[in-house]
């Protein structure tokens, strides 16, 4: 996925790279009477807030709180959902304009980040050492 070397740049202009990343991206693999979504939005330069949903029907069966930001000169990916004490941060070892890895190697599940864009569809895959996970995103039009 990722072909080009990665080059040591400022965590600002890797944040900038993932401008696309911006809006409303519904799940198209999900389980029959589920679906999903994952929804981003820039608060700063240096800050970015989203959340996961999974639905099943019109009830809410999943809930994830995401963030994109800077903390002492690096970019984290952070998770936060009930199964844990608090924010997961996965430091984001490569990013490119279509996509970004990152990382936790302490972290149960997932170890690996993967989010990768071609054009409007967005696959995100999680992994560990002996599973991975894929999700499948359409990105919504604006209204």
């Amino acid at each position: 996925m990722f072909t080009v070397a990665a080059q040591k740049t400022s965590p600002a202009f890797q944040l900038k790279q993932l401008s696309w990343l911006e809006g409303k991206w519904t799940r198209t693999n999900t389980k029959p009477g589920r679906s999903g979504y994952e929804e981003w939005k820039k608060i700063t330069p240096l800050s970015w807030k989203g959340q996961g949903i999974t639905l099943k029907g019109t009830d809410t069966a999943f809930v994830e709180q995401l963030a994109l930001e800077v903390k002492k000169d690096t970019l984290y990916y952070v998770a936060v959902v009930a199964e844990n004490n608090g924010p997961v941060y996965f430091r984001i070892t490569e990013v490119n304009a279509n996509g970004f890895i990152c990382e936790n190697s302490t972290h149960d599940f997932p170890k690996k980040i993967v989010y990768w864009r071609n054009g409007n569809v967005l696959r995100v895959i999680t992994s560990d050492e002996k599973k991975s996970i894929g999700f499948l995103f359409q990105k919504q039009e604006k209204q």
